[in-house]
């Protein structure tokens, strides 16, 4: 915001350049050896300065907002920012399909790989969310809207959650066992689970062998 103001404050200074080159064209001056610049050019760079101010100023206070209001993480975000960035080579601030769908990828999404003019119905589903008029591009506010909306889709309610974690559990018990999770999910999930879900404790407060309490764990989640 620092930065956006100090831009917009030197349009006085362009003024000045501005009153100065239509003095000089009223005295027929129409060439300058002092100066590669002109009025115009330099008019044009500072809006396209200014522009740029507003759109990072929009997308900084978008993530912010995602980041307070989602649970995405910061090191989400930035690792979203800094794969269109790399993916946007000529630094337009947005993304063809093919850059699109090689930063996809590269953030690990397993989509098919297609002979150029094949149909490809899952990269299609995707654009129909991003860019559904097909205007052939994704800018970065699309992108990050899209990715922060996938990081999200599933995490709905901790009564959700409850349900997933009793189906792991056999007979819907209140807990979920150390073998049951590492039959149902990834090692790594299930490590996961069981460094931050705490004991399980029957209603006499006995502690069960290798059982986790996933209803306290589920609801930590969804605290605040």
């Amino acid at each position: 915001q620092r930065k956006h103001q100090e831009i917009r404050a030197m349009r006085s200074q362009l003024k000045k350049i501005e009153d100065l080159g239509a003095a000089m064209e009223e005295a027929l001056i129409l060439d300058n050896k002092y100066t590669e610049h002109s009025t115009v050019g330099l008019a044009q760079q500072w809006d396209q300065l200014d522009q740029l101010g507003m759109r990072m100023q929009h997308n900084l206070e978008q993530q912010i907002q995602a980041r307070n209001t989602t649970g995405v993480t910061e090191e989400a975000l930035k690792e979203f920012s800094m794969m269109f960035k790399h993916f946007d080579k000529d630094k337009s601030g947005r993304l063809n399909h093919q850059e699109f769908k090689s930063c996809l990828r590269s953030l690990g999404y397993d989509l098919p790989m297609v002979e150029e003019g094949e149909p490809d119905p899952e990269f299609e589903s995707i654009l129909d969310t991003v860019d559904p008029n097909r205007d052939g591009h994704v800018s970065l506010q699309e992108y990050m809207a899209f990715m922060i909306s996938r990081e999200t889709e599933n995490v709905k309610s901790s009564e959700e959650i409850e349900s997933a974690f009793r189906a792991l559990s056999s007979e819907g018990k209140p807990y979920v066992t150390k073998e049951e999770l590492y039959q149902n999910l990834t090692r790594e999930q299930a490590d996961y689970c069981i460094s931050h879900m705490k004991p399980y404790m029957d209603g006499k407060g006995r502690e069960l062998p290798a059982a986790y309490d996933y209803i306290e764990f589920t609801r930590s989640l969804f605290v605040n």
